[in-house]
């Protein structure tokens, strides 16, 4: 039964949404902060008060809270994201990609390049001989056609002038 629970958990959608909701959570507090602290006082900035309450600009009266843009709030949110990210990214996106790489699947990676099967217009690697939808050949691609000629041409100038070296 815990096989089976920690099997499900390194699946690379679990993690992956996973992830994505923490991001999610970090991200909407940096939004809150920003309507809390830049977007609220904008639009209290019509009631009177005027008093200072940290790094900002009071646009109305002094002492009145609601109409102070509060760009300390702000900031401490950005970095609190930033720190939270970092954490999120070595405590468990580092360790997962690690294990994973043990088990030989590869996760939070570069796409692998794809290429067009000619007849059955699937997606398939590009590196691919011969298509595993519908089992057709594939032509090499051209960097692979190039180099075979290029090592072909030097191996019959070697052979000619082995040739005449005779």
């Amino acid at each position: 039964m815990l096989k089976g629970f920690r099997n499900f958990l390194m699946r690379g959608d679990v993690i992956t949404v996973a992830v994505g909701l923490v991001v999610a959570l970090a991200f909407s507090n940096l939004v809150k902060a920003f309507t809390d602290s830049v977007i609220n006082p904008l639009v209290a900035a019509a009631q009177p008060g005027h008093i200072t309450f940290g790094l900002g600009w009071q646009l109305g009266k002094a002492g009145n809270k609601a109409t102070f843009i509060d760009i300390g709030s702000l900031i401490s949110a950005v970095i609190y994201f930033i720190v939270f990210m970092a954490v999120v990214y070595f405590v468990i996106v580092l360790p997962y990609k690690h294990i994973q790489a043990r088990r030989g699947v590869k996760v939070f990676g570069a796409e692998p390049k794809t290429k067009a099967c000619e007849e059955c217009l699937s997606d398939i690697p590009e590196a691919a001989q011969k298509c595993k939808y519908c089992a057709s050949e594939q032509p090499r691609s051209r960097e692979k056609t190039t180099e075979f000629a290029v090592a072909a041409t030097t191996s019959q100038s070697g052979t000619a002038r082995a040739r005449d070296a005779r």
